[in-house]
């Protein structure tokens, strides 16, 4: 069996990677060890996962764990960092997405997996959501024709898209701000729906609703004068695991995961517009608000032989939903065909449990090319560096796909 280490041990890592390789994936691998900055989180993820070796350096790790695989699910401006360092050791690497923050560092990535001869798959579990599945199906079928263009909405509710502005995602040198963070689910799923790469980009940004817009905010929830009468009070005592994982672990590393969500720190965007055009020539239209009153997305495909009409509204962060999704499809002569797909499933619709079918048993084929390697990673990240530089310059930024191939 091949063994596995991990790098990150806050909520994404416990729960997508750490706790599955550790009950349900038992049989399939062996977790081999554990390093986070703060040792007090990564302590308490080895407890929870019952007993996995915890090392206090990434290197140590790789030299006394000898892992096969490194899974990646740190901060993402540290993402380069252990990639490259891992496939330098010889092992092979799964990235939590975004693979990392910008075009600079993604070079070195890729510049890395070729000189190494190791392998980077990066965890686009939406490609794995039965409904985003279906759609790749039917366009992969011919449902519509040659895609043109594509029109995606995007709306994080105010639980949900608050949590981006209360942690370390707030700050742009530490996420690349949501339109890497967060859109690289989007901006891969049109790259795979497209099945093309993007060449160039123009976009807008500005915060109108978090950072610093009202007098009465503090520098974090826990002492915050205002937390009686403050909508997104966030107490971090009120979860256990929230408490011990970060409340208590702060002293390691200063990090206060309820940060005041209009604090002056933060210098990502909340209110996003991005236009891009692909090599096969189609269009991309897309937004993202992160202040919406509620959560879900809204999609059009405008092909040659018809459109294809996609909604999904959700009351949690898992995307699940209690009724099925629908696929409606107009065909040029007026004809309307509805397909509808379950989506009641836990964890991203259903799509981290397939991913990690994918990932680590590796026993079910791939017609769809769900698992994303090093070039996907770039692509999707790349689309929200670019419209980061074209916020900044007011310009359109071009991308040269080929430049990573």
């Amino acid at each position: 069996m091949k063994r596995y280490a991990l790098v990150g041990a806050g909520m994404r890592a416990l729960h997508m990677f750490a706790r599955p390789m550790a009950t349900e994936l038992k049989d399939d691998l062996v977790f081999c060890g554990v390093y986070d900055k703060n040792p007090v989180r990564a302590k308490l993820l080895s407890e929870d996962c019952g007993g996995i070796p915890v090392f206090d350096h990434f290197g140590r790790m790789l030299k006394e764990a000898r892992p096969d695989v490194v899974v990646v699910a740190s901060t993402d401006n540290t993402h380069h960092y252990y990639i490259i360092e891992a496939m330098e050791a010889g092992c092979d690497v799964i990235s939590e997405k975004p693979m990392t923050i910008d075009a600079d560092k993604a070079a070195l990535i890729l510049e890395a997996e070729k000189r190494t001869g190791r392998t980077l798959t990066v965890t686009f579990n939406l490609r794995f959501a039965p409904y985003f599945a279906r759609v790749k199906q039917l366009l992969a079928e011919g449902a519509i024709g040659e895609i043109d263009h594509i029109s995606l909405d995007w709306y994080l509710d105010r639980v949900h898209g608050a949590e981006y502005f209360r942690r370390w995602h707030a700050e742009l040198a530490n996420s690349g701000g949501l339109l890497v963070h967060k859109s690289t689910h989007h901006f891969d799923i049109v790259n795979w729906w497209m099945d093309s790469h993007p060449s160039e980009v123009h976009a807008f940004g500005s915060r109108r609703f978090y950072g610093p817009t009202r007098a009465e905010r503090g520098e974090r929830c826990l002492t915050c004068e205002h937390k009686s009468t403050c909508e997104f009070y966030y107490d971090l005592t009120a979860d256990p695991i929230m408490d011990s994982f970060y409340l208590q672990a702060e002293s390691e590393d200063g990090y206060y995961r309820d940060q005041c969500v209009f604090g002056g720190r933060i210098d990502i965007y909340d209110n996003m517009s991005v236009n891009a055009r692909y090599e096969s020539g189609a269009l991309l239209t897309y937004s993202l608000v992160a202040y919406s009153p509620y959560e879900g997305w809204k999609a059009t495909i405008n092909g040659r032989d018809g459109r294809m009409e996609l909604e999904n509204r959700y009351g949690n962060f898992d995307m699940s939903q209690s009724s099925n999704s629908v696929i409606r499809i107009v065909k040029p002569d007026g004809e309307v065909i509805t397909v509808e797909v379950p989506s009641h499933a836990d964890g991203h619709g259903g799509g981290d449990q397939k991913l990690r079918r994918m990932l680590f048993k590796g026993d079910v084929a791939d017609p769809l090319g769900q698992q994303a390697g090093s070039l996907a990673g770039a692509m999707s990240l790349m689309i929200g560096d670019a419209a980061n530089r074209s916020i900044q310059t007011g310009s359109s930024v071009d991308i040269d796909a080929k430049a990573f191939a």
